[in-house]
């Protein structure tokens, strides 16, 4: 190998190196803040309330993660694989807000009636 060839490959493995750590920083501050957003609301002592005030942030979080190895990553098949997750997980974000701004004005109020129990829709 000539000199100039040996330094070509040391530039771009140096450059990979560095692509490499910027991903795994973004991807740690990603999981940083999905985790302080998935604790932050407390518990309010309803499983859905509580289940949809964690799950929200925990999708958004999965957004951030794709949107970073569209960024980042190379590989055709991960990169449709994180598109599909925006778009699936973006749907449920919306269908999880909207459900939990609905809970959160019934709050106070009987919801016994409204939802059968598993054993009533899924068989004995």
């Amino acid at each position: 190998m000539n000199g100039a060839h040996a330094g070509h490959v040391t530039s771009a493995s140096h450059a990979d190196a560095s692509h490499a750590k910027a991903f795994q920083h973004e991807m740690n501050l990603s999981m940083d803040r999905m985790m302080q957003a998935m604790h932050s609301p407390g518990y309010v002592g309803k499983a859905d309330l509580d289940f949809l005030a964690m799950m929200i942030p925990h999708h958004a979080g999965a957004v951030d993660m794709a949107r970073l190895v569209l960024q980042h990553g190379r590989d055709p098949v991960t990169r449709q694989l994180a598109e599909e997750i925006i778009a699936g997980q973006t749907v449920e974000i919306e269908s999880m807000q909207r459900r939990l701004q609905t809970l959160q004005q019934r709050t106070g109020k009987s919801d016994e009636a409204e939802f059968p129990s598993l054993g009533g829709t899924r068989g004995p």
